[in-house]
């Protein structure tokens, strides 16, 4: 399912609250440095078709029209201004700017709530978009596996040059300001559940240090077929070791 407008909802996000969506891709396509073979928004090869990304204008302008109608309609309270729609919103190359931008219409006329970004991390090398992610209140990174194989198997990385420890230090440099989410699967020849993955990922979390572990399976249609939803129970197994080496955790079934 593609995001077919600029800023989509407010939509009720099972980890966010009462989340006003923030698109940094094209409407009628995708753009992403990964190919998750559980994105909703279908698999990059699929959303080629448009790739015209909206400028920093077009967003800012979106954005405080959507606010002003919605505060004139009565609606509830927006808990968080949410960066994810049709692929990865830090490839945009406006992204320090724009959440400078929603921060400022955020203080005008939302000022409680939060501002969040759904990233797989992949760019923080580059001093733009960490500077841009050090502005947010949640910078929500992926780590889907501590495994080589299983996160190339997973999320897919366009990059030939991607590395699992470059992204685990990437992840670390945030000395905890960050989140780790992790979308907990099994197959299609994947599964992260096992105890040599746990361990792994769990090595990862001590490194990392994140201030919050949001784990979570699928709940809607994907784009490869045979994939399994882990139930909530499991996961609050898988939370409970997570807790014990001292992280919080929140588990969203």
């Amino acid at each position: 399912m593609l995001f077919d407008t600029i800023i989509f909802g407010p939509i009720k996000s099972r980890r966010l609250g009462v989340s006003l969506g923030v698109n940094l891709l094209p409407q009628h396509g995708k753009i992403c440095s990964f190919d998750c073979i559980y994105c909703e928004c279908g698999l990059n090869a699929d959303g080629r078709e448009d790739t015209q990304l909206p400028t920093r204008q077009q967003v800012r302008k979106a954005l405080e029209e959507k606010l002003i109608a919605y505060k004139q309609a009565g609606g509830e309270p927006i808990d968080t201004f949410t960066f994810a729609g049709n692929g990865e919103p830090t490839l945009h190359p406006d992204f320090k700017e724009i959440v400078l931008d929603t921060q400022k219409l955020r203080n005008q006329y939302y000022p409680d709530a939060k501002i969040s970004v759904l990233t797989n991390a992949w760019q923080l090398d580059k001093p733009a978009v960490l500077e841009g992610l050090r502005q947010v209140d949640n910078a929500i990174l992926k780590l889907d596996s501590a495994i080589p194989s299983t996160l190339l198997s997973m999320n897919r990385p366009v990059s030939p040059t991607f590395n699992i420890d470059t992204l685990i230090e990437q992840l670390a440099s945030f000395r905890g300001q960050c989140i780790v989410q992790t979308m907990f699967l099994r197959g299609a020849g994947v599964d992260n559940t096992t105890p040599a993955e746990i361990e792994a990922w769990l090595g990862a979390l001590k490194r990392i240090q994140p201030s919050l572990v949001q784990l979570y399976s699928i709940d809607r249609k994907v784009p490869i077929e045979g994939l399994e939803h882990v139930g909530e129970e499991e996961l609050k197994a898988i939370a409970a070791k997570v807790k014990k080496i001292g992280l919080k955790t929140l588990v969203t079934p």
